[in-house]
């Protein structure tokens, strides 16, 4: 299993359970990421991610998406994609 950082998490929100993520590389609907913060971790399956409230596919490196987590993450939470 290879990690590779995409990017960071820069807001929360609790009540939805959905993390803003700032991207560093590209992502897509059905990659799988691990958020890593400390001791902290755990790993999904993107199953959707919105830009401005839209829907989308895929997001390029500098934009910032939203997309609902299983998790609690915290603002600063490291994004990777996990690759066999």
């Amino acid at each position: 299993m290879a990690e590779k950082a995409v990017g960071k998490v820069t807001h929360f929100f609790d009540k939805i359970s959905v993390a803003v993520v700032e991207l560093s590389a590209p992502l897509k609907v059905g990659d799988k990421i691990k958020f890593k913060r400390g001791e902290e971790e755990f790993e999904q399956t993107i199953g959707s991610m919105q830009i401005e409230h839209e829907p989308v596919k895929a997001a390029k490196k500098g934009q910032a998406i939203g997309m609902k987590t299983k998790g609690i993450v915290h603002e600063g939470t490291e994004v990777l994609k996990v690759t066999d």
